[in-house]
């Protein structure tokens, strides 16, 4: 679903900047969060970008291209995508950790401590020191930085036919950014990597609706300081991020794969949804009036909905409910239980990000050992038993911290305007209190609390007065 909050941008001097900054270390500093890292970490994190092991296999032919937000600096992943007669080829590379970090070394530690990159606003808690994360080992334009680089073959309906990773150089040729790319792909040349990243991403979300799988259109927001005074708007995910998408999934379905056919690794799982909730959920888009034919599942639902409209995003948050419970598998000589993740509906591993979280670089480690005919390292296979209590640990952190960021925001965004009234939807009334509940603003972009004299009718547009938005206590709450 990924970070509410995408971006805040304010003037570096100024009453807005400063309030924003006040609100975020007071956020960190009640979480107990991290402010840099220690001497001795950073001392050995300054060694280890000093001293990469670099690997023999070189990949710098490949014009590898990275797509990230504007400004991103820790780039895990580069691409490059070709044709292949009727199918194509997509080369992924990944940022190579352990090439700099040595198991067991003060960087190390620190990170299994951490567990991920923490993000929101315009502050970043990072898993690793920068001098490493935004530096030696981030895929920067024109540098050789060592890599995982996947091989993974498509059939001409974007199905995978063969997956391979090896440890190689590679050099990123450009640093690109969703708006820019989202208007050249139309001109690009058909057989360039901007033209095949859509061409393979509208494939594999063919793919995923065949499979039954669900992406909730989940609508980011971004905080802005406009004459002295913030504003935040929603923001709609542009076509080629879910292309994106696409491929970086692609990659973690290949790993999950090969993983499991050796028979070690660490899958990212998802139970099904319950009936029940699948139930519940019917009954909300009845009280929405939205049409689910009997045979419709919930994926093809999720699929039809439009969330600029009302009812629809009412829907869409009612269907987070159905996406509860994921967690991360671990196993050795034996293949789980479970080992699907509903969503998805596949076997799915994270392996995409191991400069922004940990678990990743177990992942890498494992299908590389596997591809190569070597043995597992040995610290990847003490480690993998303690892996999803410290990525459950790290995720209540991430989900805390993008919580407070959030209200706070919001509150940024109301302070002056208590009393004011503003047109909303009800996303939802409590099943103890339906007088009570959560209501969506358009204009500001802001879901909050909401009270009413009657039970909220969910779905529908109301008419709401803001009787509380207070930065110092990120606390505010409307009334019908």
């Amino acid at each position: 679903m990924g970070t509410r909050v995408i971006r805040a941008r304010a003037a570096e001097q100024g009453v807005a900047h400063e309030e924003l900054a006040r609100g975020l270390e007071t956020i960190r500093v009640e979480q107990q969060l991290p402010d840099g890292f220690s001497p001795e970490v950073q001392q050995a994190a300054e060694r280890d970008a000093a001293a990469p092991r670099l690997p023999d296999a070189d990949r710098t032919d490949l014009p590898f291209v990275t797509i990230d937000p504007p400004g991103a600096r820790d780039l895990d992943q580069a691409m490059h995508l070709e044709r292949d007669g009727d199918g194509f080829v997509v080369h992924y590379a990944i940022a190579d950790v352990v090439a700099f970090v040595a198991p067991g070394d003060p960087v190390d530690v620190e990170a299994h401590q951490r567990g991920e990159s923490l993000y929101g606003a315009d502050r970043k808690i990072p898993l690793h020191p920068p001098v490493l994360s935004e530096g030696a080992a981030s895929l920067l334009p024109d540098q050789v930085r060592p890599a995982f680089v996947w091989t993974v073959r498509l059939d001409a309906e974007g199905r995978t036919t063969a997956a391979h990773v090896e440890r190689a150089r590679v050099r990123s040729t450009a640093q690109l950014d969703y708006a820019s790319v989202q208007p050249q792909v139309e001109g690009a040349d058909p057989g360039s990597t901007l033209a095949l990243l859509r061409t393979v991403g509208e494939l594999r979300l063919a793919q995923e609706a065949a499979r039954g799988g669900i992406s909730l259109p989940m609508p980011s927001q971004e905080l802005e300081e406009r004459d002295g005074r913030w504003h935040l708007e929603y923001r709609e995910m542009l076509p080629v991020e879910s292309w994106n998408a696409q491929v970086s999934l692609l990659t973690g379905f290949a790993a999950a794969e090969k993983m499991l056919a050796g028979r070690i690794g660490v899958l990212r799982t998802l139970p099904p949804a319950p009936d029940d909730a699948v139930r519940r959920l019917r009954r909300t888009a009845r009280a929405l009036g939205i049409e689910w034919p009997a045979g419709l599942s919930h994926p093809d639902l999720v699929r039809s909905l439009d969330p600029t409209v009302p009812a629809h995003a009412a829907m869409v948050v009612a269907a987070t409910t159905l996406l509860r419970g994921a967690g991360y598998a671990v196993f050795d000589g034996t293949v789980p239980e479970q080992s699907q993740h509903a969503a998805l509906a596949s076997s799915y591993a994270h392996v995409t990000a191991p400069l922004r979280r940990l678990v990743d670089r177990y992942g890498l480690e494992v299908c590389a050992a596997l591809d190569a005919g070597t043995a597992v390292p040995a610290w990847v296979r003490e480690g993998l038993p303690r892996l999803p209590e410290l990525m459950r640990d790290s995720g209540r952190r991430a989900g805390a911290y993008e919580r407070a960021l959030l209200d706070l925001a919001e509150a940024l965004a109301l302070a002056d305007r208590v009393g004011e009234q503003f047109d909303a939807v009800v996303l939802e009334a409590s099943e103890d209190n339906p007088r009570k509940g959560t209501v969506m603003l358009r204009d500001p972009a802001v879901e909050a609390r909401v009270g009413s004299q009657a039970p909220l009718p969910v779905g529908d547009e109301v008419r709401v007065r803001l009787t509380q938005a207070d930065p110092a206590t990120r606390k505010v709450a409307f009334e019908v």
